[in-house]
């Protein structure tokens, strides 16, 4: 059995167990217990920080540099929310064993309009080559808790297939928590080209990618208008997707005449042994101008499980095709519990 099947069932197995002892956690939207490796991470001993303690200080070259550097990083911008708006995309160098990046609810990172916010390649060798199997190794991991990541815009960088207007990261790892994505951008056409907000490939050993408490609103791509994956798991906790909009046209494989894409309004997930979790999560008003206005899950081995726990699903039209209400699925095994679907 797959180590993210394994990892899956056990989480189903917990689940039902709390859900015995703690009733309200089978209320479709409401919050469900969260793994420990999915929970934000300790930063109570930074490795560095972005600023001197005034606003002036945290600076778009600031982030770049600390991101650059690695380890965990924090902000010291003053006592109030601040927008530090990026001149540079801020890049992950692979010889870092972590990368921290802690917002502590104060600090927004946007992209202006103009340009990606953060990127993480293990197999980009202008990032530092550092092993023979880049798709497959086991660090940088990449964390991303209690910030904004508002206004990314990767459309027309098309190097590793394009997406990822907020986040793009090949290999290592990811994980996600407490982080607001809001107005984020990708190219608008592209048979297999997505994530507005989180473009993810290539995770080691084949992990999922953890979102937790998260919150994805008004994206647009051509698929996966919030994330978007080749190849890659997820597991997606107590999160909210709202007006996220796939808006190719020609679906995957493009349909002669058409450039391709336009499914996964929320979350767009292809590839061969992939699996997907939604647990207590709420998806309403978005929208796919082909498949799945919510969800657009496709195993091509046919080995692969949706499931969708305690969770709340409304309002996603699929203008082409969908086989649940807003959903799209091929797979094994599509599991729907405790949830509203429609």
């Amino acid at each position: 059995m797959p180590h993210f099947r394994r990892l899956l069932v056990s989480s189903l197995a917990l689940s039902g167990l709390l859900a015995c002892v703690h009733p309200s956690y089978a209320d479709p939207g409401s919050p469900v217990p969260v793994p420990k490796a999915a929970r934000a991470v300790d930063t109570s001993q930074p490795d560095r920080w972005v600023g001197n303690g005034t606003p002036a200080s945290c600076t778009s070259r600031a982030v770049v540099r600390a991101v650059a550097r690695g380890g965990v990083i924090r902000f010291r911008c003053g006592p109030d929310p601040i927008t530090i708006v990026m001149t540079r995309t801020a890049k992950v160098v692979n010889t870092s064993r972590r990368v921290v990046l802690d917002g502590r609810g104060l600090v927004t990172l946007s992209g202006g309009g103009q340009r990606r916010i953060l990127y993480q390649n293990s197999c980009d060798q202008r990032q530092t080559w550092t092993t023979d199997h880049c798709d497959d190794q086991a660090s940088p991991k990449l964390v991303l808790q209690h910030l904004t990541l508002t206004d990314g815009d990767s459309t027309g960088l098309t190097y590793e297939g394009g997406g990822g207007g907020a986040v793009f990261v090949r290999g290592g790892r990811l994980k996600i928590v407490d982080v607001a994505f809001d107005a984020n951008r990708c190219d608008r056409t592209g048979a297999d080209l997505g994530g507005a907000a989180v473009r993810a490939l290539s995770q080691y050993h084949g992990l999922p990618v953890y979102v937790v408490n998260s919150r994805f609103t008004g994206g647009r791509c051509s698929n996966g208008a919030a994330l978007s994956s080749i190849g890659v798991s997820w597991e997606v906790y107590n999160s909210t997707f709202t007006d996220n909009r796939a808006i190719g046209r020609g679906a995957n494989p493009a349909r002669p005449g058409t450039p391709g894409g336009g499914s996964g309004g929320a979350i767009y997930a292809d590839g061969n042994d992939v699996n997907v979790l939604v647990a207590g999560s709420t998806m309403t008003d978005n929208h796919a101008r082909e498949g799945g206005g919510a969800i657009f899950f496709v195993s091509n081995d046919r080995t692969g499980d949706l499931v969708i726990r305690s969770s709340k699903l409304k309002n996603n039209p699929s203008d082409g095709f969908e086989n649940s209400p807003g959903i799209f699925f091929l797979g094994e095994r599509k599991i729907v519990r405790d949830s509203i679907v429609r």
